[in-house]
């Protein structure tokens, strides 16, 4: 009986979350900003990341699903990007991360 409970200690899947830190951190994240385009062009856009609006995710669906990553949206000071984080986990998208405003998510980036 033991043996066994060892064995299945060992084998077991072990699934963690990681903190939002860590999945802005991650070299596998997708980094998703919900802000309106003309806001990346007057206020600065995070490198590498997505620009999604958030009045656009739903029609943006089945391409989310299919990101197979930590996947971190972020907006302006997090109140669009808690929406849409919200709205992605009620449609079966996982692994998302509400990463607050894109000035968090500079300041995360390089403080790597």
């Amino acid at each position: 009986m033991l043996r066994k409970l060892k064995e299945w200690i060992k084998n077991r899947k072990r699934v963690i979350a990681m903190t939002t830190t860590e999945a802005i951190k991650s070299a596998n994240v997708t980094l998703i900003d919900v802000r309106e385009p003309y806001e990346l062009e007057t206020d600065g856009v995070v490198p590498n990341a997505i620009n999604i609006p958030l009045g656009e995710v739903p029609a943006k669906m089945d391409e989310i699903q299919q990101l197979d990553t930590p996947i971190v949206v972020f907006c302006r000071s997090g109140q669009r990007s808690a929406t849409a984080a919200q709205f992605l986990q009620q449609n079966g998208v996982e692994n998302i991360y509400n990463g607050g405003g894109f000035e968090d998510v500079l300041a995360v980036l390089e403080a790597k």
